[in-house]
C-alpha cells in the first residue's frame, strides 16, 4: 500500500455520461387470417346416446407409428454353420448319454448274474449238506402212493 508520509492526492477524470437511444416500439402487425378449404371434406360422425342426445364430431384419424429399421439380413452361412454347431452337440451330447446308458446296463446285468450264482451256489451247499447228515431217513416214492381223503396209502 502506501507509506505513511506521503501525500496522497486523488487523481480526478473527466466522466461522460451516455444516455441510451430508446427504440421506437415495435407493433407487431398479425398476419391476415385467410380460410383455406382442406383438400377432402372430414366425414362428420353422429352418435346416438342412449338418452336421445346426438352428439356429431369429426373422426380423428389414429397416428400412424413410425415403420420399423430394416434388420440386416443373416447369411445362409452363418445360419448354416449355427444349425451344424447345434446338431453337432446334439449328436455328441447323445452319444454320451447312449454311451453311459450301455455302462450302466452292463454293470446290473452282472449284478444279476452274480447274484444268480450265489443263490444257485448256496442251494447246491444246502443241498449237499443237508443230504449227508440225514442218511437214516426215510424214503417215499410220491408217484406209488394213493391219496385218498389226505391220507396217503402206499
Amino acid at each position: 500500500m502506501y507509506p505513511e508520509h506521503t501525500p496522497h492526492v486523488p487523481v480526478q477524470r473527466a466522466v461522460e455520461v451516455h444516455q441510451p437511444t430508446p427504440y421506437p416500439p415495435t407493433v407487431a402487425v398479425p398476419a391476415p387470417v385467410v380460410p383455406v378449404q382442406p383438400n377432402t371434406v372430414p366425414a362428420v360422425a353422429s352418435i346416438v346416446l342412449p338418452d336421445g342426445r346426438v352428439v356429431t364430431g369429426y373422426a380423428i384419424n389414429p397416428t400412424q407409428p413410425e415403420p420399423l429399421a430394416a434388420k440386416p439380413a443373416v447369411s445362409r452361412t452363418a445360419v448354416n454353420v449355427a444349425l451344424g454347431g447345434v446338431g453337432f452337440l446334439a449328436v455328441c451330447g447323445g452319444l454320451i448319454l447312449l454311451t453311459s446308458f450301455i455302462a450302466a446296463l452292463t454293470a446290473f446285468i452282472t449284478q444279476l448274474i452274480t447274484l444268480a450264482a450265489v443263490i444257485f451256489g448256496g442251494w447246491i451247499a444246502v443241498q449237499l449238506f443237508s443230504a449227508s447228515g440225514h442218511q437214516g431217513g426215510t424214503t417215499v416214492n410220491i408217484r406209488k402212493a394213493v391219496i385218498k381223503r389226505n391220507k396217503f396209502y402206499s
